[in-house]
């Protein structure tokens, strides 16, 4: 058995959906495919269940990849703008929680709802727990094989499966091996926004601070390319929230440079910014000598932080015992603190994967493969990877909107 559609789109997510409803606006055939049970299962689960579905900032400066450029074609044709007046169209309540960060009031499921009604009034079919086994070409026509033995035909295929993350809820590297199948390149994949983990032995040191939470800022350093030969240069920062965990460092901070960082490379923590550390001791010291140097220290950052680093840098005693010299060694161990992390939790807790379809080989207005007219890949599946706070889902909006009004 056999049918032949205008669109088949396989991955019922954000992208996906996105990109069947223009598709079916546009009175096209379209039917979506997806193996797992239920559609938009990351957006369920995003944003600690009411789904981060946009941001107000977003921008080309938000994402990376080869050629991040790529992504300001679809940005700018379907903004977050415009995704924000879907939503308050569909009556769904939302808020802006910090940095551009806008969340629903009440429920991710609201986002899902929202979609899957969208698609019902555009005609577009939805078949889950169904799994391609293999894709071919036709002539002009994309054939499908399904795991219930049919076989769907379509004039256009998009690919919209996202990429490894999440791998317990059925992520896979399927777009990347049927994007191969049909000449286009792929770039290195890697786990981003992502915790990082540490070796050991600083994993003991560490262990007192497991749970705690800081406002920090973590930058991320690179060999020098130009001037002092080996000097450091610092590439990016992020102001955001860092938490210490039984594994390493997580929050949002982290997250962020984790899809700067790589193996072998250091990051640099300030976990007083703002704070001139040392001035503030020597002013301690001045008024109380007799103060424990931990103690004074704890008034500064949380007092477990505090014991954690007089005792990582060997100071005891009190502030009248110490002098400038190790005030400023306290300063540089809290507001430089430079570590290199051996690794990172990996796609098992990754929110996106870095990397994907190389752009060179996608039309930036309409998603298309430029050899293969008819195949599209879209969403979290192009090498097109954004920040932490939104800018993902709004990718997959922009990104499944472009090539819903041409496939």
């Amino acid at each position: 058995m056999s049918e032949t559609l205008d669109v088949l789109i396989v991955g019922a997510g954000a992208a996906g959906m996105m990109c069947a409803i223009e598709a079916g606006r546009r009175g096209r055939s379209v039917r979506v495919i997806d193996h797992a049970r239920a559609p938009g299962e990351k957006i369920r689960i995003s944003g600690g269940g009411r789904c981060n579905f946009t941001n107000l900032g977003t921008g080309p400066a938000n994402f990376l990849g080869e050629n991040p450029r790529f992504a300001t074609s679809a940005l700018k044709r379907y903004t977050q703008h415009d995704f924000i007046k879907r939503v308050d169209k569909a009556g769904i309540a939302w808020h802006e929680k910090t940095l551009g960060q806008l969340f629903c009031d009440d429920s991710a499921k609201q986002i899902i709802r929202m979609l899957t009604d969208d698609m019902r009034a555009a005609g577009v079919t939805l078949s889950m727990g169904l799994a391609v086994d293999g894709v071919s070409r036709d002539g002009e026509l994309f054939e499908a094989r399904l795991s219930d033995g049919t076989v769907a035909k379509a004039r256009s295929l998009v690919l919209a499966t996202g990429g490894k993350s999440i791998p317990k809820m059925g992520a896979t590297g399927w777009a990347y091996e049927t994007s191969r199948q049909f000449g286009l390149r792929v770039t290195e994949t890697r786990p981003a926004l992502v915790p990082l983990t540490f070796e050991p032995g600083l994993l003991e040191k560490l262990a007192p601070l497991a749970g705690l939470s800081v406002e920090a800022v973590v930058s991320h350093k690179v060999p020098s390319t130009g001037g002092a030969p080996g000097r450091p240069v610092e590439t990016t920062r992020f102001a955001e929230g860092l938490l210490f965990t039984h594994r390493g460092l997580s929050g949002p901070s982290i997250l962020q440079i984790s899809s700067y960082w790589r193996e072998g490379e250091a990051i640099t923590v300030r976990m007083a910014p703002g704070e001139d550390v040392y001035a503030l001791l020597k002013a301690a010291k001045e008024e109380n000598g007799k103060q424990m140097v931990h103690t004074a220290l704890g008034h500064i950052v949380p007092r477990r932080l505090a014991e954690s680093v007089c005792e990582r840098e060997g100071i005891k005693g009190k502030l009248a015992e110490v002098g400038d010299k190790v005030l400023r060694r306290l300063d540089e161990a809290v507001n430089g603190w430079t570590v290199k992390p051996v690794g990172s939790e990996g796609y098992r807790t990754a929110e996106v994967t870095l990397g994907g379809v190389a752009t060179e080989g996608l039309d930036q207005q309409t998603m298309e493969a430029r050899a293969v007219p008819g195949l599209f890949v879209i969403g979290e599946a192009v090498d097109v990877t954004g920040w932490l706070g939104g800018y993902n889902f709004q990718w997959a909006w922009s990104s499944g909107w472009a090539a819903g009004q041409v496939c």
